[in-house]
């Protein structure tokens, strides 16, 4: 995958709000007015190849906008979300989260609703809460057995 974000100087003359490690700037295919995504200025792939600072820096950015877009948009509540792989639907090799200010009401722009996204009624088998003991137990372990940091 090629990287846009970084070959095309107009993404970050796009930016809307900026830090010394993070930029932010509206997609130009918006599921809903406002649709914006927020990046590092390094370009990494994935979140966990973020340093802390520009961890810090992204989520700066976004609490910033969330505030603007309460204003600007009447948003009541917020889709934050990204893709991380190419079989999560990663499309452009350079970590960027997407930052969708939502109202009651609103239908987004395309059919697609990001409120479904991850719970659609009837859509998925539930747990037991045998398998949910057994399942938060494997990462328990794992855990114990390896730092993550």
């Amino acid at each position: 995958m090629k990287c846009v974000f970084c070959e095309k100087p107009e993404i970050m003359e796009r930016a809307i709000v900026k830090n010394r490690l993070a930029f932010a700037f509206l997609t130009n295919i918006p599921i809903v007015s406002g649709h914006t995504l927020v990046s590092p200025v390094r370009c990494v792939k994935k979140i966990d190849d973020l340093t802390s600072e520009e961890y810090q820096a992204i989520f700066d950015l976004v609490n910033k906008l969330k505030k603007v877009y309460e204003k600007l948009f009447g948003a009541e509540g917020f889709n934050c979300a990204w893709n991380e792989g190419e079989v999560a639907g990663q499309s452009v090799p350079h970590f960027h989260l997407h930052l969708l200010p939502r109202k009651k009401g609103d239908t987004g722009i395309t059919e697609y609703d990001p409120r479904k996204f991850l719970y659609r009624p009837g859509s998925r088998k539930e747990s037991t809460e045998e398998e949910l003991k057994e399942i938060a137990q494997n990462v328990k372990n794992v855990l114990v057995q390896h730092t993550y940091e």
